[in-house]
């Protein structure tokens, strides 16, 4: 049996990140996607004017900042074993696609955010580190910038619930 051709390969991770994304409603609503080099995510939050919290500064809402920092966790954990299940054909595209599929996301437990500067009216990046993942627990360093990835406008760390095998 041959090898798949690489643009086969790539777009079927692709596929698969976007219907993961599709299982967070919130994210289409803040417009926030992800992006995919190889095995690493970057978090996008498009930029759109109902996003601003306070219209004087102009600056991003905190709470969509915080939750922009939240789903990028959060796709970075189910991202992981998700990979794994992608690639041995555990799991299909199709299966994803399918809202009857069930699959199983980490849950939070807490999320602090340090707001470090006001968010500018333009868009946002984030990156997601995991610091430790077992069979029960995930913990979860994010930062996120805009124009300049070593001038952060907010980091968070949260502790998620990882889903138990049935």
């Amino acid at each position: 049996m041959s090898p798949e051709p690489m643009q086969v390969v790539k777009e079927r991770r692709d596929a698969a990140l976007k219907a993961l994304e599709a299982r967070i409603p919130y994210m289409r609503f803040i417009g926030a996607t992800m992006e995919r080099r190889g095995d690493e995510l970057t978090g996008l939050l498009n930029y759109a004017p109902h996003l601003i919290g306070n219209p004087q500064g102009p600056a991003l809402h905190g709470g969509v900042t915080s939750a922009f920092l939240e789903v990028t966790a959060l796709i970075e954990l189910a991202w992981g074993p998700l990979w794994q299940q992608i690639e041995t054909g555990e799991v299909t595209v199709e299966a994803l696609r399918d809202p009857g599929f069930r699959l199983r996301m980490p849950k939070t437990i807490d999320f602090t955010t340090d707001f470090l500067r006001p968010g500018l009216p333009r868009d946002a990046y984030a990156r997601a580190r995991v610091n430790r993942s077992g069979r029960r627990y995930a913990s979860v360093h994010v930062e996120a910038w805009q124009d300049n990835r070593s001038r952060l406008f907010a980091q968070a760390t949260g502790h998620f619930l990882m889903p138990q095998d049935e």
